[in-house]
């Protein structure tokens, strides 16, 4: 081909009027193959049909899954577990504990620097991280047990568990706090407050709210006050 040849549709009549010539029409009609679409309904589900039985499954309170149909979590042999708990969990019991126990740990941490800063005491860094680290195994190993698998096949034993931890570490922090002196304060604020606030953590929404109205009444019935 020239290079001066036409390369597109406007040069082609851009050279069709400098010659006079007509632009030729084309030899031979495109060779389509002409059809009606297709109008009958989808073999298979669509989309939609999907996310209406998605829905409907969430409406009932159903998860997704198959394991689930009964609204309950279960293993693969059955057992019922935990809701919001089990095999689900992407980093598995060890890497489940490390979080906790690092996070918990961290808690520790910022409550007892949070006590001296309260009675306004110089903080002692040196016994801070010491109660840190040492408490940080502890939970560790207290989470591993807690978070097994072993332990999510008895949901209300666990919960059970958590109630009456939360109990007693809430009802004995407000007990401490109104009447013991600060020293006494600052050496078992910092660990109560951790299992306090991990026990509720840990509890589904009624034991929780059970654990918060048991801690009041005992507050309400000695007389204690949270200031």
């Amino acid at each position: 081909m020239a290079d001066n040849a036409p390369r597109n549709r406007r040069e082609r009549r851009a050279a069709a009027r400098e010659t006079g010539k007509p632009v030729a029409a084309p030899t031979s009609a495109p060779k389509l193959k002409l059809a009606q679409p297709d109008r009958s309904k989808p073999k298979d589900k669509t989309l939609l049909d999907l996310y209406e039985e998605k829905k409907s499954l969430l409406e009932q309170g159903q998860p997704f899954d198959l394991k689930h149909e009964d609204g309950l979590i279960r293993d693969e042999g059955g057992n019922i577990l935990e809701a919001g708990l089990g095999e689900s969990e992407p980093i598995g019991p060890v890497g489940d504990a490390v979080f906790w126990s690092v996070s918990l740990s961290m808690l520790h941490f910022t409550l007892d620097v949070l006590v001296y800063n309260q009675y306004r005491q110089e903080i002692e860094w040196t016994p801070i991280f010491k109660r840190t680290l040492t408490i940080l195994p502890v939970l560790f190993l207290l989470i591993l047990m807690l978070r097994s698998e072993t332990a999510r096949k008895f949901p209300t034993v666990r919960q059970t568990f958590f109630l009456v931890a939360s109990i007693v570490a809430g009802c004995y922090t407000i007990h401490v706090t109104n009447r013991y002196d600060y020293y006494a304060v600052m050496k078992q604020t910092p660990a109560l407050g951790t299992l306090w606030i991990w026990s509720f953590i840990e509890m589904n929404l009624p034991f929780a709210g059970a654990s918060v109205l048991a801690d009041l009444a005992y507050m309400w019935y000695k007389g204690y006050t949270m200031y």
